[in-house]
C-alpha cells in the first residue's frame, strides 16, 4: 500500500501536483462553491432569463434601445456617480492626506469617526439627512438664523439632496484608498525634495500629488462603482429627475412584475461597470509607469 501511494505522489509530482497544490485546492473548495450558489448562479439566472422569457428573444434589449426615456435614465446615473466621485475625492482626499501626517495614535482614534458612518443602518443616516434638508430642517434655520438666506433652500427631492446624502454614505470608500496610498509614499522622499530647495508646494504637486495617483484611481474607481447600483438614496432626497437606474430595476421587479426587462436593465448596467472597470486596468499601468 505504502509502495502505490509513494507511485501515485510521484506521478502527481511529475504532472506538477504536490501536498500544497492539493492542500490550497481543498481550502478553496468551500469559498468556491459558496460563490457559485450565491453570486454565479444568480447572476447567470438574470443573463438567462434577459435572452429566454421562456424562448428566446431580443425584445427586452430593444425595448432599451428604442425608448429614449432609458438612455436618459442611464445617462442620469452615469452623471449623479460621477458627480458623487468628484464631490468625495474633493472631501476626501484634504482628510486623507490629514490624517497620513498625524501620529499613529491620533490617527486611529480620528479615524473611528469615518468608520462610525459603517455602523449606522443607510436608512436612518437618510431619514437623518431629510430632518436636515428639509425646508423647515436644520440646515435652513441656521442659514436664515446667520442671515445667509432670505427664504429656505431647496434641498431636498432635487440632486442636491441625492448628492449630500450620497457623499455623506460613500466617503469613506474614497478616504481609506486614498489613506492608504499616503502611507505608501516614503517620508525621506519628501525630505529629499526639501533639502534640494523645493518648498512645501512643489513637493506636493511634484511628489504627493504624482504618487498619490494609485490611491486616487482606487478611490473614484469604488466610489463610481458603488455609485452606479445605489438605489435608497435616490429613493429618498431624489425626485422623479433624478431616477437612477436601480429604481426602475426596482419598479419592474415589484410593481409591474416585469422580471425579464427588469434583467435586462440590470444587464446593461453591469456591462457598463465592467467596461470602466477595465478601462481602469488598462489605464492605470500607464498612469504607474
Amino acid at each position: 500500500m505504502f509502495r502505490i501511494a509513494s507511485v501515485v505522489g510521484g506521478m502527481l509530482r511529475l504532472k506538477g501536483f504536490n501536498l500544497a497544490n492539493w492542500g490550497t485546492l481543498f481550502l478553496l473548495t468551500p469559498p468556491l462553491i459558496f460563490l457559485s450558489l450565491l453570486f454565479a448562479a444568480p447572476l447567470f439566472q438574470v443573463i438567462w432569463t434577459s435572452f429566454f422569457a421562456p424562448d428566446f428573444t431580443l425584445q427586452y434589449y430593444e425595448r432599451i434601445g428604442q425608448n429614449p426615456i432609458y438612455g436618459h435614465i442611464f445617462w442620469n446615473t452615469a452623471k449623479v456617480s460621477a458627480l458623487t466621485t468628484i464631490s468625495c475625492l474633493i472631501l476626501g482626499y484634504p482628510t486623507a492626506y490629514f490624517l497620513s501626517t498625524l501620529r499613529s495614535t491620533t490617527r486611529q482614534l480620528l479615524l473611528v469617526f469615518v468608520v462610525l458612518p459603517f455602523l449606522l443602518s443607510i436608512l436612518i443616516r437618510n431619514y437623518a439627512w431629510i430632518l436636515l434638508l428639509q425646508t423647515n430642517g436644520g440646515v435652513n434655520r441656521i442659514l436664515l438664523s446667520l442671515g445667509l438666506i432670505s427664504k429656505p433652500l431647496e434641498l431636498m427631492y432635487n440632486e442636491t439632496g441625492v448628492l449630500i446624502g450620497m457623499t455623506n454614505v460613500l466617503l469613506p470608500y474614497m478616504i481609506f484608498p486614498l489613506l492608504s496610498a499616503f502611507m505608501a509614499i516614503p517620508s525621506d522622499v519628501k525630505e529629499a525634495s526639501a533639502s534640494l530647495g523645493a518648498n512645501s508646494t512643489k513637493t506636493f504637486l511634484r511628489v504627493t500629488l504624482p504618487m498619490s495617483l494609485p490611491g486616487i484611481s482606487a478611490g473614484c474607481l469604488l466610489v463610481f462603482i458603488v455609485s452606479l447600483g445605489y438605489f435608497v438614496t435616490p429613493a429618498l432626497l431624489g425626485g422623479p429627475r433624478q431616477m437612477m437606474i436601480s429604481n426602475i430595476i426596482e419598479f419592474h421587479v415589484r410593481q409591474v412584475l416585469n422580471w425579464p426587462f427588469a434583467f435586462a436593465l440590470a444587464n446593461v448596467l453591469l456591462m457598463g461597470t465592467l467596461i470602466w472597470y477595465f478601462l481602469y486596468i488598462k489605464i492605470i499601468p500607464k498612469q504607474r509607469s
